[in-house]
């Protein structure tokens, strides 16, 4: 006698009831792929992690050597995910870590793992604020990535006191993560962020077109701040990546509407979609209906944005489990997909090897009119080169940050998809005011509370 799956591999996850660790399997059922676990005291759990079971084994092929920080902040002691800190055993650096500077916000979404509102906690002085920005410092020495977070940082009262301290560190890419209610109304205010640049973005909460859903995710219908924003974040040509928050359901048919708008944006660099973690404040959130997977999201870009093919969106080999990334040259004569002309062995062994444009005959004609314009932007290949996670260098003059676009699909794991393997290489992190470096996932599920 059979059993109705195929047995593909082992894994520890957590118990969604009381957080405990139990062991996992992970199997095949047709092209769904779930985990199936056992609490002694909660029984058995079966979660859907993937539906798509090629791309799911082949994201095992996307394995690299660890880049560890320079310090870790824990001993490991109880094991995975009870020591972080960072802890010894933790199997990858900060590539994005967030600095919130305040627990409040102007909004209070019925969607939010930080349980913000207007009042709730408290914003951190300037001095605590700096301690954190040197933590990652002594951490990673020269940081690829710091957002500034919340709550919603630009409430904070000393908000550009905060900008100009960060500026005075070692950080080659800053970012502002806000829900642009202030970018709205206060063009002055957006005028002066863009004295930050270069090597500054505004990460803005987008999420729908759609009044409902933006009343369901965010409790008010923001269309109109939303429209507002941008109109001003275009005026400065402020670079700017459109984040939606995913439910399944809800805004995942609006996918290729968004990507189609970003790309018509001057200032838009790209769009990260984030399927939602189930933890801190989640209102009317059904885990069996809402929840998306990583796969869902990528095959729903696949139909409803036909510019990008299957070899286009690529595991992220520092983290491949829970990140997917395309990159396209946004011109004024087209947009052409970049990933699809990368070699992926180049990636994991750290090739210097340029990416082979000769593949597509249009991008090849388009990259000798651009590299034969004489355009004024200098060294674009460390501009694009420091945003550009995890691709091999590109040899491109006249051609700078404003001509990438990149598509990301970053998901948190929850207690219910929770794999210790994928938990061990988190490379997006939280720093807390008690100098512990947490992983975005594990803060949100375990130490929130404790750490801010």
């Amino acid at each position: 006698m059979e059993r109705p799956y195929i047995y593909y591999d082992f894994t520890l996850s957590l118990c969604t009831t009381c957080l405990k660790r139990v062991d996992a399997k992970i199997i095949f059922e047709g092209n769904d792929v779930y985990m199936l676990k056992r609490c002694p005291e909660h029984g058995p759990e079966k979660a859907l992690i993937a539906t798509d079971a090629t791309y799911y084994k082949n994201i095992r092929n996307y394995a690299k050597k660890s880049e560890i920080p320079l310090h870790f902040n824990t001993k490991t002691h109880y094991g995975c995910p009870y020591d972080c800190g960072l802890c010894p055993d933790h199997e990858q650096h900060s590539c994005l870590t967030i600095v919130e500077v305040t627990d409040r916000c102007n909004l209070a979404c019925p969607v939010c793992y930080a349980e913000s509102a207007p009042h709730h906690g408290r914003h951190r002085t300037l001095e605590e604020i700096e301690t954190m920005f040197d933590i990652v410092v002594r951490n990673e020495g020269q940081p690829d990535v710091i957002q500034i977070s919340g709550g919603e940082p630009t409430v904070h009262p000393q908000f550009f006191e905060i900008l100009d301290m960060a500026k005075t560190k070692p950080v080659r890419h800053l970012m502002l993560n806000t829900n642009g209610i202030r970018i709205a109304k206060d063009r002055e205010f957006v005028r002066k962020l863009a004295t930050y640049m270069p090597d500054f973005e505004v990460y803005l909460q987008f999420d729908s077109f759609k009044k409902d859903v933006l009343e369901t995710l965010r409790g008010e219908d923001l269309r109109e701040v939303r429209k507002k924003a941008i109109e001003h974040l275009n005026e400065f040509n402020l670079s700017t990546t459109l984040v939606i928050t995913l439910q399944k359901g809800l805004n995942d048919d609006e996918i290729g509407e968004i990507i189609q708008y970003a790309l018509q944006q001057p200032a838009v660099r790209g769009v990260t979609f984030q399927p939602i973690q189930v933890a801190g404040r989640i209102e009317d959130f059904d885990p069996k209906k809402h929840r998306i997977t990583l796969t869902e999201v990528r095959q729903k870009i696949l139909e409803q944005a036909p510019l990008f093919s299957e070899a286009d969106i690529i595991p992220v080999p520092c983290n491949p489990d829970s990140l997917a990334m395309a990159y396209a040259l946004k011109t004024p004569e087209g947009v052409f997909p970049l990933t699809r002309f990368i070699n992926p062995q180049d990636i994991l062994d750290n090739s210097r090897n340029t990416i082979v444009y000769e593949q597509d005959e249009r991008l090849q004609e388009h990259m000798i009119q651009l590299f034969s314009t004489g355009n004024s932007v200098e060294c674009a290949s460390d501009e694009l080169q420091s945003v550009m996670c995890c691709l091999p260098p590109i040899d491109a003059p006249g051609l700078g940050y404003q001509n990438l676009f990149r598509i990301i699909i970053m998901r948190f794991m929850d207690a219910y998809d929770f794999d210790v393997r994928a938990i061990k290489k988190s490379c997006v992190h939280i720093v807390g005011k008690n100098g512990k470096i947490i992983p975005f996932e594990t803060m949100n599920l375990l130490y929130r509370k404790d750490m801010m």
